[in-house]
């Protein structure tokens, strides 16, 4: 390879949203951590160069965004997914979370439901609950050992007047990548009730050998006509600190209302350092993520090797695609308690407790697999000697 994922880097002590809270939330600093979606490696070599040139400057005022970024984010989509964005759809956001808040205020009327997929990445349920609306729930269900959508039990809600879905796509944390037939059949509800999209393509560029990401908004313009699709780099290359996102929306009046909203709330200027990181990593990072694709995609087989040798009672789902891994660890019969009690006091490990997900992940974990294999390998062995300890 020619970028060094094996590295392991010390980030305690650098203000790290992961590692510098083990004591606080977990009860001992030296924890091993794999649950903030964030990679322990180095950005790609690009994306370091340019930022150290932004730095360099010594004058740190306000900045503007240039055509070269948009161009970047078009080049970049039309490459990698076949998907055709003109530059005037796109609006930055400061995060995925941000657009979420804003289209469930902007695309629903307060007390209203709106449609989520659980177990999904707990902020939905945030912008939902903290809107003053209300959750619908469209459970996932497991067939073959893999995610699918339960779409009577979705059109039931549509039925029911829900008008806005939240969809995951690729998911998270059950790493499916849905595909074009689920994403069709999916909006040829959504058209026939009426129903607003607004799509969490995040993890968009991380799909594993075998599989492909579909954006929701290009598969036809019917569908790009009732969806907003919330964008970034920042999983992709590790660049969360930089709260960097945009969205894109191609429905004229979608689009008016975001902006709108944006600007009134002020969150439209642009970022002194986050449009040079963003264009350097679109443009120069390609190789880099391929390397990184792979090498996680080494780690997840490691993964489901060591448990199914060493710990049988626990069942992954095998992802399509993110480096996350969702484990079923029902098989174990702890509760919550129990499950953290296993991993923060006896393991010394640090997962993602399931039922943060909502009710449906209780009994499950979710792993983070973007770090060096040899902390995979050592945060696998402290949960299995101590689940087979306990």
């Amino acid at each position: 390879m020619t970028y060094d994922f094996d590295r392991r880097i010390d980030r305690r002590h650098t203000r790290s949203y992961k590692w510098d809270q083990n004591d606080k939330l977990f009860g001992d600093p030296d924890i091993l951590s794999l649950w903030v979606a964030d990679m322990d490696f180095l950005s790609p070599p690009a994306v370091r160069a340019v930022l150290e040139k932004r730095a360099s400057l010594g004058v740190y005022g306000y900045a503007i965004r240039t055509d070269s970024y948009f161009d970047a984010i078009v080049s970049w989509f039309e490459r990698r997914h076949g998907w055709k964005i003109d530059p005037n759809w796109i609006t930055d956001s400061p995060s995925i979370v941000t657009t979420l808040s804003l289209a469930v205020e902007l695309f629903s009327e307060p007390g209203s439901q709106v449609v989520l997929q659980s177990p999904v990445y707990y902020p939905f349920y945030d912008v939902i609950q903290s809107n003053g609306r209300r959750v619908a729930k469209n459970p996932l269900v497991i067939r073959d050992g893999r995610f699918e959508m339960d779409f009577d039990g979705l059109e039931q809600l549509f039925r029911d007047g829900a008008k806005l879905l939240l969809l995951c796509s690729p998911h998270n944390p059950g790493g499916r990548v849905w595909e074009r037939e689920e994403l069709l059949q999916l909006g040829e509800l959504c058209l026939k009730h009426g129903v607003t999209v607004v799509s969490d393509e995040i993890h968009c560029d991380l799909a594993l050998s075998g599989h492909k990401h579909i954006p929701f908004a290009s598969l036809s313009p019917e569908l790009a006509d009732i969806t907003i699709t919330c964008l970034a780099a920042t999983k992709t290359f590790n660049l969360p600190g930089l709260h960097t996102s945009f969205a894109v929306a191609s429905n004229p009046s979608i689009k008016r209302k975001f902006d709108h909203r944006i600007k009134t709330l002020s969150l439209h200027m642009a970022h002194h350092f986050a449009q040079d990181a963003v264009e350097a990593a679109y443009n120069e990072g390609e190789a880099w993520l391929d390397e990184m694709l792979a090498y996680v995609e080494g780690n997840l087989n490691y993964a489901l090797a060591y448990f199914e040798e060493h710990l049988p009672e626990v069942k992954p789902l095998r992802p399509d695609g993110t480096y996350l891994l969702w484990l079923d660890c029902r098989g174990l019969n702890l509760d919550i308690k129990g499950l953290k009690d296993l991993m923060f006091n006896q393991a010394k490990v640090a997962f993602s407790e399931g039922s943060v997900f909502g009710t449906e992940g209780e009994g499950w974990l979710r792993i983070n697999l973007a770090c060096p294999r040899s902390i995979v390998e050592e945060a696998l062995e402290r949960f299995v000697r101590a689940a087979r300890n306990r």
